[in-house]
């Protein structure tokens, strides 16, 4: 038995996440299937579904931008977890608190006939890659419409290999989060706290778009920003109930509970707005929707029906205020509401497992540990982006300059247009 079952005494559905092949040494090919299924969906939320979503909420002379981080992202970030990302984060071997070793470095130990518990390690290599994949690219919204490609591109290889992967092996490779018996069954710490906190500090680091919070910046195409939403959702149930790792009913509940926090967070956050504004906006159900599902995430393998229902309402109204309170009240230019929406539903989502988790014997003693797992990753993540924008700005400069910001993205960093009409 490994040291996270021995640690926490969960159920052995959470065992799933220590991917060695200690577990089962027989293929299964509805495992394998429904993994590869996974895979597909995960990736579907950032290229097309996290991309159009982004896209079309920044201005049209920014579209283009938007678009090319996220697809150059995926490219960037496939190749830094084969090389050492995933033995980073998942390679035990060395047998550390903080980080894996180097063993599985180029997937030197990975081959076709390699498995992770019940289908072949390269599809898990491939599962966990889209997850490294859509992390630094939620970042794009803290600081979009005004950093330059170039310093995106450093920031985001320097950032995966030195914030994710190693929060990643602390929380699901083995590490010291994982002994204590952490509970973040698909990302609400490992992709949203650490997404949520890197925004903010790139917002904070970056400063305010020209022109921000007294000139109106609404969205261009909400038509591209729902179209990406609903790609979101689709590829959420990968991204929750592919973190079963198995076609079981840890997977079906998980999907279950996805879904019905993702329809809570949506009214609930259309209902904030209507009460609030007046109207419900097209731009308010779909964030609300994100809330909901970012919020849900980490609590998807542990809570029923009853608690995702409470999980999506509690998301759309804390995360609707966090957004007014950045915004309008400390005026931070996080863009695409990063930390917000993501960063505090990461939060809110690992605090309330304690308490909703059906299986979870101590609340208290769990809360604890969730409340140690958020504020340790959080710090970590927040010292390591704010010393990676500071160092990349000393060498290349990390903003744009007034004029090619207010002339956009598009034109300044690729010299072309996203609408020629």
């Amino acid at each position: 038995m490994n040291r996270f079952m021995k640690a926490t005494g969960l159920v052995a559905s959470l065992a799933l996440y220590m991917p060695t092949a200690a577990f089962a040494d027989t293929l299964d090919t509805g495992d394998t299937a429904w993994m590869l299924t996974s895979t597909v969906l995960v990736l579907f939320m950032t290229l097309p579904g996290l991309a159009l979503f982004y896209a079309g909420l920044v201005r049209s002379k920014n579209v283009l931008s938007v678009l090319m981080q996220c697809f150059a992202i995926a490219c960037l970030a496939s190749l830094l977890w084969v090389i050492v990302g995933y033995s980073l984060a998942f390679d035990a071997s060395a047998e550390g608190a903080y980080f894996g070793g180097f063993s599985n470095v180029m997937l030197a130990q990975v081959g076709k006939e390699s498995l992770s518990g019940t289908y072949p390690e390269t599809v898990f290599v491939m599962f966990q890659m889209t997850f490294a994949i859509i992390t630094p690219a939620l970042i794009i919204g803290g600081f979009a419409e005004r950093m330059r490609f170039s310093a995106m591109m450093w920031f985001s290889g320097l950032w995966l290999i030195l914030v994710y992967a190693p929060v990643c092996y602390w929380v699901w490779g083995g590490g010291w989060l994982a002994e204590r018996g952490f509970m973040d069954f698909a990302g609400g710490g490992v992709v949203h706290v650490n997404a949520g906190i890197a925004a903010l500090v790139a917002a904070l680091v970056l400063g305010k778009r020209k022109g921000f919070p007294t000139t109106p910046m609404p969205p261009h195409n909400l038509t591209m920003t729902v179209t990406g939403a609903c790609m979101l959702w689709v590829g959420w149930f990968g991204f929750n109930a592919g973190s079963a790792l198995a076609a079981n009913g840890d997977a079906g509940m998980a999907m279950l509970v996805t879904h019905l926090g993702a329809a809570a967070g949506s009214l609930a956050w259309m209902t904030m707005e209507w009460v609030r504004f007046g109207k419900p906006s097209v731009l308010g159900i779909v964030t609300g929707m994100v809330a909901g599902l970012g919020t849900i995430t980490p609590a998807s393998g542990f809570v029923d029906p009853t608690g995702a229902i409470m999980i999506g309402l509690a998301a759309g109204v804390v995360c609707f205020w966090a957004t007014q309170i950045v915004k309008r009240t400390f005026e931070i230019d996080d863009s695409l509401d990063v930390f917000p929406v993501h960063g505090i539903g990461g939060f809110l989502g690992l605090f309330l497992t304690a308490f909703l988790g059906v299986d979870v014997e101590d609340s208290g003693a769990q809360f604890i540990t969730q409340v140690i797992g958020a504020v340790a990753i959080a710090v970590y993540c927040g010292v390591l982006s704010f010393i990676l924008f500071k160092v990349l700005d000393k060498v290349i400069g990390v903003r744009l300059d007034e004029e090619q910001e207010t002339e956009g993205l598009d034109l300044t960093q690729h010299e072309e247009r996203g609408y020629i009409l």
